[in-house]
């Protein structure tokens, strides 16, 4: 004690999984500092990767002692960051699935781009770093001939070569010629895993508001870095900019409203408050007001609508990242708040939350019909699948909050795993081709490629022998189970439409003939290959033997508060 001031404790061991994806975090941004560009690659992927299984290993260490330690024990930092069992869960789920994006952003036999002959080494064969911009690289295919003065083809990730340059501009292009490697996105996605992990886990508004902003900052630049069509990832980037600003703004403003009502910023206390206040005017404009600002994380209607956008814009490591990761993290905000600060104003909350819920559902799903796009689709598909997940999360129950749990976690695998699996489909220029009628026959020409989309889009129809199918049971069940049977019955009629889209993606993959140009499937390597095996082989084993993580999705579903 300080001058009357009580010093909050820090409790590194049970901090450790956070503090370690910070930590690595911080000394990659020393590696960007300091290391040598040949190698700053190797370090930063392998670093990235390590840092995230150690964090790994000590949330496993301190799930396992959570079980028996106290709430004082778990209430750390003055009671701003809780340790319980959903915050535990959902670090688990962006643990998981930020490796295999991290792993999938050091992927480098995708991209093939052309550089220059004096880009080569002695030997006279084309260097192992060293790429050019986009322009140069859409215009040319043609075979690499080492022997000649001819241009060579390189191998390249997914990001541009230099992200403060002009799109096609020479200074991009001196960039590739120069061997830059965008290597800053590893510090980068790590920030954003920490403010992930520790986004589901706070216990007052105000350290919730400093995580969105953690999460959010390193994402706005990643979106913006994607090697080909530069122009539509900077749109993407600014339009998440702009619109996760004023989402921000409005939640700190709710944050303020919550301070007014209850003389306090922790959850659990403004929670108390509002069970003995005569007056709520304040306590619901603040519900309206974070609400607002977490909806729009998770990207539902109305406030998803740069979903689409920003999906298709984005690197494709990035949007299985924030397809996947993200959602999950803010799932966890959100629950936290309706069941540990809000759950006395569920009776005044729920028309609006029932409105928001059936319009995500609803909307979502019929603009996913009208998509020509595979990746425009699936954003439609993720915002339609947080409908779905809406229908537990705000029915107050605990085996509600448990089947939201699980469906996060199946979704979370699931979408990585697709967002995925369309990168490795190029057309003849080297390019993403997500074009539906290019996809023709693709099922058949490459049999394996088909055959794991297949089994993830029939995952996010619903189709039984699947996780989603278990996923979208426990939600509507324990949702019925409280009387919120047009919640249920809608999300059951939009199930049966969005399985017309995903069918129609097999149909045309397996019993289409193939177009002329028809695309190819280029061939990763095992850092792009075993995240999408593992996603695909999760999607099937939930399915088939989903008791465990049910049980564990119960087990851990009550709240510290």
């Amino acid at each position: 004690m300080t001058d009357g001031l009580v010093l909050p404790s820090i409790d590194y061991y049970r901090l450790s999984p956070m503090l370690i994806v910070f930590g690595v975090a911080v000394v990659s941004v020393l590696v960007e500092a300091f290391a040598r560009s040949e190698a700053r690659y190797r370090i930063q992927l392998g670093l990235s990767c390590a840092g995230i299984v150690a964090a790994m290993v000590a949330l496993g260490f301190v799930a396992h002692t959570a079980t028996t330690d106290s709430p004082q024990q778990r209430t750390l930092m003055s009671g701003a960051v809780l340790i319980d069992g959903p915050g535990l869960f959902v670090q688990a789920v962006v643990l998981v699935v930020a490796l295999g994006a991290v792993a999938f952003m050091g992927e480098r036999r995708l991209d093939r781009v052309w550089a220059p002959a004096e880009v080569r080494t002695a030997a006279g064969k084309p260097a192992a770093v060293g790429y050019v911009s986009t322009p140069l690289d859409e215009r040319r295919t043609r075979s690499d001939d080492a022997g000649s003065d001819a241009d060579a083809e390189l191998t390249a990730d997914a990001f541009t070569p230099s992200g403060a340059t002009v799109p096609g501009s020479t200074d991009e292009l001196a960039a590739g010629r120069a061997g830059f490697l965008t290597t800053e996105v590893y510090p980068l996605t790590l920030f954003a895993v920490g403010g992930m992990m520790l986004f589901g886990s706070c216990g007052d508004l105000l350290t919730m508001f400093i995580a969105l902003e953690v999460l959010s900052l390193p994402l706005y630049v990643l979106c913006g870095l994607a090697r080909r069509r530069r122009l539509l990832s900077q749109e993407a980037s600014l339009k998440y900019f702009l619109l996760g600003a004023f989402a921000s703004a409005i939640f700190l403003f709710g944050t303020a409203f919550a301070y007014g009502a209850s003389a306090s910023l922790s959850l659990r206390e403004v929670g108390q408050s509002l069970q003995t206040a005569d007056d709520r005017t304040f306590g619901v404009i603040a519900l309206v007001l974070i609400a607002v600002g977490l909806l729009f994380k998770v990207g539902a209607v109305p406030f998803g609508s740069w979903v689409p956008d920003v999906y298709q814009g984005a690197p494709s490591p990035v949007t299985s990242l924030m397809a996947s990761a993200t959602k999950a993290a803010a799932f966890g905000a959100l629950l936290r708040v309706l069941h540990v600060g809000f759950p006395d104003l569920a009776d005044i909350a729920r028309p609006a939350l029932w409105t928001i819920t059936i319009a995500t559902m609803v909307i979502a799903t019929f603009m996913a019909v009208t998509q020509r796009d595979c990746k425009r689709m699936l954003a439609y598909s993720s915002v339609s699948h947080v409908g779905f997940a809406l229908v537990g999360a705000i029915t107050l129950s605990r085996d509600a909050l448990a089947g939201t749990l699980f469906y996060i976690a199946v979704y979370a695998v699931s979408a990585f795993g697709a967002f995925a699996l369309i990168s490795v489909v190029r057309d003849a220029t080297g390019r993403e081709e997500s074009d539906l009628r290019a996809w023709a026959g693709l099922g058949r020409e490459h049999p394996l490629v088909g055959t794991m989309m297949s089994i993830l889009l029939l995952s996010f129809a619903g189709i039984p022998l699947t996780g989603g199918f278990i996923g979208k049971f426990a939600v509507f069940s324990a949702a019925g189970q409280e009387g919120a049977w047009p919640l249920v019955i809608i999300g059951v009629v939009c199930s049966a439409i969005a399985a017309y889209f995903y069918v129609r993606v097999i149909v045309a993959m397996f019993f289409s003939d193939p177009p002329e140009g028809a695309p190819t499937v280029a061939h990763p390597s095992l850092l792009t290959t075993i995240p999408i095996a593992i996603s695909v082989g999760l999607t099937i084993a939930l399915g088939i033997v989903p008791a465990w993580l049910l049980d564990v999705s119960h087990d851990v579903a009550t709240f510290l508060g």
